[in-house]
Order: structure tokens, then sequence, then C-alpha cells
């Protein structure tokens, strides 16, 4: 009779650890599904928020800097933060109306830089008849190949939102920025707590071998940005092509987007310059292949040093799957997440191997073989 309550026991014991072990996969699925449901729904916010962290910790260097040199934390951060507004706020209002006009020329004058092109292009084919072998007989012009101005607009307008809502969301960019530059020591004591004890020395270095190469990246982009906006404008002003301030804006900025930012840098400029001429083109893209050759192989692995060592196809897989699943946002978002990925994938998995000194053989081995 003993032996039977103890199994009875032990059967209604085992059938509520079952009936545990049941509920508590529900409410972990269940929970797994909400948030995974509530990242979907805030995924622009949560990029927003990465954009400011990275932000943030590339303004916190100088800060620290002066820090160390005896000034007040608040006193350093407003500091740079100040300098910072000075010297976009004197950018924009000198530079920002001259661009915004020269916008406007550009766009205006679409329709006679399209009848330009395509009349250069006709005569080559008249001068060359044998490149019109394989071209369709029926003349296409290219201002038909090109979307009209209005439905371009309209395609524009459906991505905008109102002036009050992105007012608030800047607002909100800016002060996620200053509130970490001002007093990181909480956001860094949340982001150290998320680690286990014995993890968190690791979880450190990953993020100091993050920073320096986020402070590299910004520095080599502030510099070689700066040094091919001023050569383009200097350039285009000389050739007369329309637009320079706005191609040398669009030079500057091309170097946040990795390997691919020359393209958006050359082409457009390029095409204009075809309008006025087939000869300003050709020295346009000249131009544009010695400025890249000679910053892409010299100017920029001077400026970064060892600080940004991502192999390019890296940094192209980012920027393509970066870009394909949050836009603009993601492409300049894919140098700094191949940082972080870089430092933190060194940092707890790599240092848990010794040092592997045969590892260049094997590679020799695998991309030569017998032919070594």
């Amino acid at each position: 009779m003993l032996g039977l309550d103890n199994f009875i026991s032990m059967t209604e014991n085992r059938s509520f650890s079952l009936y545990r072990t049941l509920t508590a996969s529900i409410l972990y699925l269940f929970g797994l599904v909400v948030l995974l449901w509530f990242l979907y729904k805030t995924i622009s916010v949560v990029i927003l928020f990465l954009f400011a962290i990275i932000l943030g910790i590339i303004i916190n260097q100088p800060v620290n800097k002066l820090e160390k040199r005896g000034m007040k934390r608040w006193l350093a951060a407003l500091l740079v933060l100040g300098a910072i507004f000075i010297v976009t706020s004197v950018i924009g209002i000198l530079v920002v109306p001259v661009i915004s006009d020269q916008i406007d020329i550009l766009i205006g004058n679409i329709p006679s830089y399209i009848n330009s092109i395509t009349s250069h292009l006709e005569h080559l084919l008249r001068k060359y008849p044998e490149l019109s072998k394989n071209i369709p007989k029926e003349q296409v012009s290219l201002g038909s190949a090109m979307p009209s101005l209005g439905k371009t607009v309209m395609g524009l307008g459906s991505f905008s939102f109102s002036i009050l809502g992105g007012l608030f969301v800047f607002i909100v960019f800016i002060s996620m920025i200053v509130f970490f530059v001002g007093n990181p020591r909480p956001i860094i004591q949340l982001y150290l707590s998320a680690f286990l004890p014995d993890k968190r020395e690791k979880a450190t270095n990953a993020l100091k071998h993050t920073s320096t190469m986020l402070g590299g990246w910004m520095k080599s982009n502030l510099i070689g940005g700066i040094i091919q906006a001023v050569l383009v404008f200097v350039f285009l002003s000389i050739f007369g092509v329309p637009g320079a301030l706005v191609w040398a804006a669009l030079a500057f900025f091309s170097e946040l987007i990795p390997k691919i930012g020359f393209y958006i840098m050359a082409i457009p400029p390029t095409l204009v310059a075809l309008s006025i001429s087939p000869a300003t083109a050709l020295w346009c893209l000249v131009f544009f292949l010695i400025l890249n050759e000679v910053t892409a192989d010299f100017l920029m692995p001077k400026l970064r040093s060892k600080t940004m060592n991502i192999h390019p196809v890296s940094l192209l897989f980012l920027l393509l799957s970066m870009g394909a699943a949050f836009g603009i946002m993601g492409a300049l978002l894919a140098t700094p997440m191949a940082a972080i990925i870089k430092a933190y994938y060194e940092e707890f998995y790599l240092a848990r191997f010794p040092e592997d000194h045969q590892i260049e053989n094997n590679i020799d081995e695998i991309l030569y073989g017998n032919d070594k």
C-alpha cells in the first residue's frame, strides 16, 4: 500500500513538473513573440538609438581627452558639443543656401541637360555608325527613359513625414547624444550588466576597440571628405560644370558609404558634364578615377592606419544587407556595424584560441595548392 502511495505521489510530481515546464515554455514563447513584434514595430527607433549611441561614442573621445586634462565633464561636453553646433551652423548658413540654389538650377535645367546629352549621343552614332548596329531602329530618347519630374517628386513625397514629427524626432535624437556624452556612466553600467561577471572584461575590451575604430573612421571621413570636396569643387568650377558646390557636398558625404561612394560621387557630375561636351565629360571621368585611386590607395589608408582593418567584401556585404533592410540609414551604419561586429568577434570568439602561427601557410595552401 505504501509503494502504491509513493508511485501515485511520483506520478503526480512528474505531471506537475511537466505542467510547469509546458507552462514556462508557452510563456517564454509568448514573450519571445511579443518581443519580436515590438522590435518589428520599433525597428526605426532602435536604428535611430543605435546611430545616436555611435555618434555619442565618437563625440565622447574628445570630451574624455579634455576631462583627463582636468576639465569638468559637463564643461568639456559643453565645449565639444558647442563647437560642433557652431561649425555646423556656420556651414549651414554659408553653404546650404548656395547648394539649395544650385539644386534648383540643376532641377530646372534637367530637360536641357537630357536634350544636350541625347544630341551628343546621336552625333556620336552618326560619326561611328557601327556602334548603332545593336540599337533598335526605333529612336528612343534619353528623356523617355527618365521618370517624369512630377512622378519623382510624388515618389519622394511618399517617404516624407510632417515637419512637426521630423522636428520631434530630431530633438529626441540630439537629446540622446547630449545626455550620453554628458553622463555616459549609467549607459555603460547598463551595458556591462547585460554580461555575466566573468565576461565583463571582454565586453570592456570590445567596446574600447569599437570606440577606437569608430573614432578612426570618423576622423578619416572628415579629413578625406574635406579634401575630396575641395578638389571636386575646384576642378568642376574650372571646367564650368554646373552645380559644383552640390557635387562637392556629395563628394564629402560619399566617404560615409563604403566602396560604392565613388560611383555616387562621380556619375552625376559626369553626366552633367556630358551635357556640355563629351570632352568635358571625359576629363571629368579621368579626374574622378585619379581622385579615387589617390584617396582609396594612399590617403584613406594613411588616415585610418590600423584602426579600421576590415576587408572590403565584409563592408560591401553589410552595406547591401543594411541598405536593403533599413534604407539610407542602414547604408550609413554599415561601416560602424562592421567595426562593432569585428571587435566583438575578435574579443569573444577569436581570443579563446591560441595564436595560430601556421595560418598564413594554410591560407597559401588553399590559394595556391600544389602550384606554390
